[in-house]
């Protein structure tokens, strides 16, 4: 009898990763208005949608952009590239001879996924110091509507618990 071993693709797969850090010093209540020092992404489109997706986070969490000479200061890099993922298929115990079975099969096979990754940085607009971090990374698909959407998903959860309460 053979036994197949299948594991979805999909259960391979780079998921949405979020992660935020910041100075645990800081008291975000000082911070309400806030300038941007510039946006990178691999086009034009992207910066825009970048900049449009944290400047509505930030509006509704009470933050004011200002032209320039705001509290905080904002950069944010988006980039994508091709991560490399295996996708193992074990056909099963394989043949043999009475009860030892044989050794089995097994078909490798590598797939290209493009993702995408965003990190955004606070700066307090005096000091230059670096206050507030969020990073994102989600696989991309080919429909620039759907990453569009998985852009403002990502920011979103990136600021979902903004402002962070000082602990010191």
């Amino acid at each position: 009898m053979k036994i197949l071993f299948v594991i979805p693709a999909g259960a391979l797969m780079l998921w949405a990763a979020t992660h935020v850090d910041y100075s645990h010093s800081t008291n975000f209540d000082n911070y309400h208005t806030y300038s941007w020092l510039k946006v990178g992404a691999p086009n034009s489109l992207w910066q825009d949608r970048i900049q449009r997706a944290v400047d509505a986070q930030l509006a509704a969490k009470g933050w004011m952009l200002a032209p320039s000479g705001g509290d905080a200061a904002i950069a944010a890099v988006g980039a994508a590239k091709d991560e490399q993922q295996l996708n193992t298929f074990y056909d099963g115990m394989g043949g043999g001879w009475y009860w030892r079975g044989g050794g089995g099969m097994a078909t490798t096979t590598v797939e290209t996924i493009p993702v995408g990754s965003l990190d955004v940085d606070i700066f307090d607009a005096q000091t230059k110091k670096l206050i507030w971090r969020g990073t994102a990374e989600k696989t991309l698909s080919g429909n620039p509507e759907k990453n569009e959407k998985k852009l403002q998903d990502a920011v979103k959860d990136m600021f979902k618990k903004f402002p962070p309460v000082a602990k010191g």
